[in-house]
């Protein structure tokens, strides 16, 4: 990784902040993506048509599809097309699994940690949401505490000491309601820096046409900006969908998907580290709905414009400071994430509001559907004998968890570790999430048995 010797260069490239794009590690089939098929995204998203900078790549999990601990495929193609990386650790498999991600974590620092261009680490994704009260009662599957999500902190900051990656500055991504519950206080506290997840399109408890969506998102991050404490706050998520559902008023269209990243998407670049959701969610199998910006077909060619001539960027610079988090280079963002109320692979809209003028809290449609939490403890917690066509941990590239939030103002401290968790495949029977296929079904099933076992 490009640490002490590139200070001075990273540095100076501080106002140009990080682009990127979120990037799971299965396909909508549930197959594992090899390296080719990374080096084929991050090739794409590097020459897109009508913007540039787009060099960044989150992960969600430090696990290779199919194995127990490989590090992930990403990695050695990241360096190959000259990406730099938002590594993800999953953690909300249990101990077993979180300490499968920590020895991927150290076999990668082994092998790549010299070559590695990392913007940070990610220790987890909408974990607290999914343990909140909200997110138990949309099944979005099992979270984790925020006592946990502060020991892996710890852990992942002992375990990078002395190594490559000492210094890479170490965050949480959770929703803005996670964040602007005081009983989380301890996950920002131990955070260099607040990942913020906002999909103003989930927003259905209040207006949230596509007119609505600067002023909703600007909202939820002047709420996270505040919860922060000063800290660093990365945009890790956030796009409108291309096709699929209406939610509230917010339609599914090309055009207001183009609208919304010229309205907020455009004012961020450059000044606040940003990662879209997404570049690709439609492979092979379209979602419902669909975030990505090319079609089913790899294409440097986006379905709309994303030049951001003439954009008015004050906005975006007004919620908070953009400042460096650490040593590594990587500039802050401000983001927040929005209310939702979906399914994102298509399901009805799920429940309502716990009752406060800001909805429910709008978590990934895709980045961690709750098809793919099972495949990521299938993958992180059971033995290594896993089929070669397993699906991978992490997120799929298209298929969508159920809207997550944790209530903005509920007051309600994080629910208790899960006694009664949700059926792995619940995903299924509310949006039919292409991702999880029969095989990963019964992996899933096993994964959860194990995580049981392991409590």
């Amino acid at each position: 990784m490009h640490t002490a010797a590139t200070l001075l260069a990273l540095a100076s490239a501080a106002s140009a902040a990080i682009q990127g794009f979120n990037y799971g590690s299965t396909f909508t089939s549930g197959a594992a993506k090899l390296q080719a098929d990374f080096e084929a995204e991050f090739t794409t998203a590097a020459n897109l048509v009508g913007t540039s900078g787009w060099t960044s790549a989150r992960l969600y999990t430090m696990v290779q599809g199919g194995s127990a601990s490989d590090p992930i495929a990403a990695i050695p193609a990241a360096i190959k097309t000259k990406t730099s990386l938002l590594l993800g650790l999953w953690a909300s498999g249990g101990d077993t699994s979180f300490a499968n991600e920590i020895l991927a974590l150290k076999a990668a620092i082994a092998q790549y940690g010299n070559e590695m261009h990392v913007d940070g680490i990610s220790v987890g994704s909408e974990d607290l949401y999914r343990n909140s009260p909200m997110g138990i009662a949309a099944k979005s599957n099992i979270g984790a505490e925020p006592e946990t999500i502060a020991r892996y902190i710890k852990e992942v900051k002992d375990t990078i000491a002395g190594t490559p990656l000492e210094g890479s500055p170490i965050g949480h991504v959770d929703t803005w309601t996670a964040w602007d519950n005081s009983t989380n206080q301890i996950v920002v506290d131990a955070c260099d820096w607040i990942g913020m997840d906002a999909y103003p399109y989930f927003q259905d408890t209040m207006p949230n046409a596509i007119g609505q969506s600067k002023s909703l998102f600007a909202e939820a991050l002047a709420k996270t900006q505040a919860a922060s404490g000063g800290k660093a706050v990365w945009v890790t998520e956030t796009g409108q969908p291309v096709s699929g559902k209406t939610v509230g008023q917010s339609e599914a269209t090309v055009s207001n998907a183009e609208a919304y990243w010229k309205t907020v998407g455009c004012p961020m670049f450059g000044q606040r580290n940003v990662w879209w959701y997404t570049l690709q969610d439609a492979s092979p199998d379209t979602p419902n709905p669909s975030f990505g910006i090319v079609g089913s077909t790899l294409s440097t060619t986006p379905l709309f414009d994303l030049s951001c001539d003439g954009v008015d960027t004050e906005s975006s610079s007004s919620a908070g400071p953009s400042s460096s988090a650490s040593a590594t280079g990587s500039d802050s963002s401000a983001s927040a994430t929005e209310t939702s109320t979906g399914t994102d692979s298509g399901a009805a809209p799920t429940e309502t509001s716990t009752g406060t003028d800001t909805g429910l809290a709008g978590g990934s449609p895709g980045g961690v559907p709750s098809s793919q939490i099972s495949i990521q403890q299938s993958a992180t917690v059971t033995p290594p004998a896993i089929s070669s066509n397993e699906p991978g941990s992490g997120s799929g590239s298209g298929t969508g968890s159920s809207g997550s939030g944790t209530g903005v103002g509920g007051g309600s401290s994080a629910n208790g570790t899960f006694t009664a968790p949700p059926s792995a495949t619940s995903s299924i029977t509310q949006g039919g999430a292409p991702a999880l296929q029969s095989g990963g079904l019964g992996a899933a099933f096993l994964a959860l048995m194990a995580a049981i076992f392991a409590l």
